[in-house]
């Protein structure tokens, strides 16, 4: 059997132009976040690294990526570096079925909803490994308490996004785009998209839900023992997964790249591709900065909260609404 290298220097290359502009739009977020609390807190942010601190993402790249690993005595050696590895990939891995436009997606799978739902509960398997392998109780709780919280919230966040489901009549990512033309399913599945947008916070870890980072008793959580890039490779997914986590939410509620009507009547090729794209782009970062304020303003539940909201208030509200919708597109059906 002979091997095309062609063929695979061409995908090696398609895939680093999307995980290349993924990580500096990671770096570039985390400047938008410490930007928007010091302007919310009423302090400076980074100004001193390059001009109003723009560099500063990258003298901390620097950083992280020469400082000296330090791997705690005791520990599990290949669990222990794997750990971060997978959860870097796991969170890049759902990039590759985000639609950016009507013509740019790396893999337009008819799954695309599902793929992006198991690959991010995949992301548990990492930090639980993580806090297993560093042999260190407070690492241990905290990657207990994110599986415990990232299984818990990921039935709520399915069930909530099976009315759009429905009403697309499709699982593929582009499709769903496609039918939001004339309405975005946020206005017809408002309740639905709260539901989503909360178990989004619970699912990435974010404030109000970071109980699995919660300094103030278990020391930072899974990644306490961590130091150097295999840190910085727990924080690049933590952010991406918030990156892709917004996206999908923009895919499934708001249209994506949709703005009421179809650009492809009176755009085309590349002057299509660089629109659709950049109406996908500021919606997802109208996302991120949500993500953003949420955590300038809300504080931290407990543990027995964060439970209390999603088995007895999500749960039974999501599973509701998937019956009230179901009955209604039964009964406007038999209607028409």
């Amino acid at each position: 059997m002979s091997i095309n290298y062609l063929l695979i220097i061409k995908y090696v290359l398609l895939s680093l132009s999307i995980i290349v502009p993924i990580i500096l739009a990671i770096a570039m977020f985390t400047l938008l976040e410490r930007k928007v609390l010091a302007a919310i807190q009423r302090r400076r942010g980074p100004n001193m690294v390059g001009f109003w601190g723009f560099l500063q993402p990258f003298a901390d790249a620097f950083k992280s990526i020469f400082k000296e690993i330090s791997i705690p005595s005791g520990c599990d050696y290949y669990f222990f570096l794997f750990s971060p590895i997978i959860t870097l990939v796991l969170s890049l891995m759902s990039w590759s079925v985000i639609p950016f436009s009507s013509c740019y997606v790396f893999a337009d799978i008819n799954l695309g909803v599902l793929f992006v739902l198991l690959v991010s509960s995949f992301n548990v398997y990492g930090i639980v490994l993580a806090g297993w392998s560093s042999n260190s109780k407070y690492a241990l709780i905290g990657s207990i308490r994110s599986a415990a919280q990232i299984i818990s919230y990921e039935i709520p966040l399915t069930l909530s996004i099976a009315p759009v489901i429905m009403a697309s009549g499709s699982l593929n990512l582009t499709e769903i785009v496609f039918k939001q033309y004339t309405v975005w399913y946020v206005f017809m599945f408002f309740p639905c998209f709260l539901i989503f947008f909360v178990c989004m916070l619970a699912e990435t870890n974010r404030t109000p839900f970071d109980l699995p980072e919660a300094e103030a008793e278990i020391v930072a959580g899974y990644n306490v023992e961590y130091s150097s890039i295999f840190f910085a490779m727990f924080f690049l997914a933590e952010y991406g997964n918030i990156m892709v986590m917004s996206s999908f939410a923009v895919i499934l509620f708001f249209g994506g790249w949709s703005i009421f009507f179809d650009l492809s009547l009176y755009f085309s090729g590349y002057n299509l591709l660089i629109i659709e794209s950049f109406i996908f782009i500021l919606k997802v970062v109208i996302f991120m900065l949500l993500f953003i304020l949420v955590r300038a303003v809300l504080p931290r539940y407990r543990y027995d909260q964060l439970m209390e909201i999603n088995w007895k208030l999500f749960l039974p509200l999501s599973l509701s609404f998937i019956i009230f919708y179901a009955a209604f597109y039964i009964i406007f059906l038999r209607i028409i």
